[in-house]
This record gives C-alpha cells, sequence and structure tokens, in this order.
C-alpha cells in the first residue's frame, strides 16, 4: 500500500502539484435565476477580453468540467453558440453564461441541432466533456455532421473512436489529458521508454489514483504512464491501481484538501527494485479543474488555425497542441 500523504519522504521523486486559482484581476459573482434557466454568470470588472471570432460548442457544459471549460473559453473570447448537447436529464434546460443564454438538446434531436448550429457557425468547434459511455455515439455524430471537435472525454472504446475519426477525415484534438504541464511530463516519460527501453526491468510498479467520486472510469493519463513503466520493464498488472474515490480515505490517505474532494486528480507511482533497495516515487497532483479548462482552449484556438490552414494531418493530440508553441 502507497502512502503518499508523507510528501517530505519523498526523495527520489518528480513531482507537480498545480491549485486551481481564477484568473488574476478577475472577480466573478454567482448569480442564480429561475427554476427554467440556470445562470452561472460571470461578471468581470475588467474590459472584456478581444473577440476571437471562433465559435465554440462546450457539450456536458451541465456539469463541472464543461462549466469551467466554457467560462475559459468565454475569458478568452470565444464565442459560445446559442445551443449544446446534453443528456435527457437536462434537455430543455436554459443556461445562462455571463448573459448569454444557452439551451441544452437531448439525443432526441441533437443531429439537427448540430447541423443546424454547424451551418449558421462554418466555423464551429465543437468541445466534448460528456460521459465515457457516451464517447463513441458522439464522436460518430461529430464525424457524420463534418464538425471539428476536441474530445476531453476520458473512456469509451479508443481504438474505435481513432478509427472513427481517420474514416470521416475530420479536424480533431483527442486527449485524455488536457492539462498541458501533464501533458509535458508524460511526454517526458514517453521519450524515456522510447530511448531507454528496460532500464527498469524487473522493478515491481504499484499506481494508486485520487479523482473525485464522480469520475467512475480509471484515469486515462494513469493507463498511459503505466504503458511507459511497462515499456521500461517494469512488472504491472492493470488490475492491481488503487483507485481511491471515497472522500475520507481521500484526506486521510491521499492528503486531498478537503475543498478539492469535488474536483482534483493525484496520481502516485512507485517503483522497487527486485531486493527493495532502490525505490523510485512519481507524482502528479492537481486541485481544481483550471489546468484542463485552459488546455482545452488552447486545444481549440490550435484546432481552429489548422482547420482555416487546411492542414493535410486531422488526427492530433495535446503532444502537438505543446509543440506548436503558441499556446496562452
Amino acid at each position: 500500500m502507497l502512502n503518499p500523504s508523507s510528501d517530505s519522504r519523498i526523495v527520489k521523486s518528480v513531482g507537480i502539484r498545480i491549485n486551481s486559482r481564477l484568473p488574476a484581476g478577475r472577480d466573478f459573482s454567482v448569480k442564480m435565476s429561475s427554476a427554467q434557466v440556470e445562470s452561472l454568470q460571470l461578471v468581470p470588472t475588467v474590459a472584456p477580453p478581444k473577440d476571437l471570432g471562433i465559435p465554440i460548442m462546450v457539450n456536458g457544459c451541465t456539469g463541472k468540467m464543461g462549466r469551467a471549460v466554457l467560462e475559459a473559453a468565454m475569458a478568452a473570447g470565444l464565442n459560445p453558440v446559442p445551443v449544446v448537447l446534453g443528456g435527457p436529464d437536462d434537455s430543455g434546460k436554459i443556461l445562462d453564461f455571463g448573459g448569454k443564454q444557452i439551451e441544452v438538446h437531448g439525443p432526441s434531436d441533437r443531429e439537427s441541432v448540430l447541423s443546424s448550429a454547424f451551418s449558421d457557425y462554418p466555423n464551429l468547434i465543437v468541445v466534448d466533456y460528456t460521459l465515457p459511455a457516451a464517447v463513441n455515439d458522439n464522436a460518430a455524430l461529430y464525424c457524420k455532421v463534418g464538425v471539428p471537435f476536441v474530445m476531453g472525454t476520458t473512456g469509451g472504446d479508443r481504438e474505435l473512436l481513432y478509427k472513427t475519426v481517420a474514416d470521416s477525415n475530420v479536424y480533431a484534438v483527442i486527449s485524455p489529458q488536457m492539462g498541458k504541464q501533464v501533458v509535458a511530463f508524460l511526454a517526458a516519460m514517453e521519450i524515456m521508454a522510447k530511448q531507454f527501453p528496460d532500464a527498469f526491468s524487473g522493478y515491481n510498479l504499484q499506481v494508486m489514483e485520487s479523482h473525485q467520486a464522480s469520475k467512475v472510469d480509471i484515469s486515462g493519463t494513469a493507463k498511459a504512464v503505466i504503458t511507459c513503466f511497462e515499456d521500461l520493464g517494469a512488472s504491472f498488472e492493470r488490475d492491481q491501481i488503487q483507485l481511491i474515490r471515497d472522500p475520507r480515505m481521500q484526506i486521510e490517505m491521499v492528503g486531498v484538501p478537503e475543498e478539492h474532494l469535488n474536483g482534483h486528480a493525484f496520481h502516485m507511482y512507485h517503483l522497487t527494485s527486485p531486493d527493495g533497495s532502490v525505490s523510485f516515487e512519481f507524482q502528479h497532483n492537481v486541485c481544481g479543474r483550471s489546468i484542463y479548462a485552459e488546455g482545452t482552449v488552447d486545444a481549440v484556438l490550435f484546432l481552429a488555425n489548422k482547420v482555416k490552414s487546411n492542414s493535410d494531418k486531422r488526427i492530433y493530440d495535446m503532444i502537438d497542441v505543446l509543440r506548436e508553441g503558441n499556446m496562452r
């Protein structure tokens, strides 16, 4: 059993800890209106951002991650269209984001709504933060309509996802991890695995990951990092991942601040040599959702540029976004 709460004892480790903060110099107030309109009004006290002229549809914006992305997008000067797609329970809701009303449409009319929006806004970029079970159906819809999209939702059949997009020739950014700094860490792991295969041959790997209780699937980032360690020769069975979703354990064992129980991502990887004389620990802890929201906005800007330039390549990931070097 890992004991990640004692950070001070980590000697041979790489750590990333990023806390969520609102953009400096901005004062956001929340105003709730009637039952018919769910209002999350952003009232900035400074001048509005420059309009970048990029329409955006954030599907799943009734959820916390989707809302965070929509807030970050508006702060960056992106333009939310007046409709989004959601589940049957959210169908018919009217959301108010900073004075912009957005209607949520359910599964029954999603194709006609998306097609109409794409016709009205030809430069539309869709962002998906829905549910793992909806990943493949949603991607198939986006590809059928022909709209470029950023897939931030984890889970689903990833092989089928990539095949669906490749067959359609639609532009897309697909990444299980949108946090730019975490992606950079993962890229470094992949480089190490490629250049130094079996460097950790015989080492035993233990993995613990803690997320908010609403996250039902295993972290895609954890899966990717585990693959790197396996390529480096470490021994591991995927069913050995310790998934921590119980709030009490997250506070007492993992060390998650109580105020971030509903939005965090703590990952810990512990390697031990065959004789137990050497150990390595890698850890990246994220509190809040701003790191993912800001990364998603960068992905939207990146994808809009690729569409505008008629790039030959159609499927990208966040490492492509990082390599472009035009992040805010």
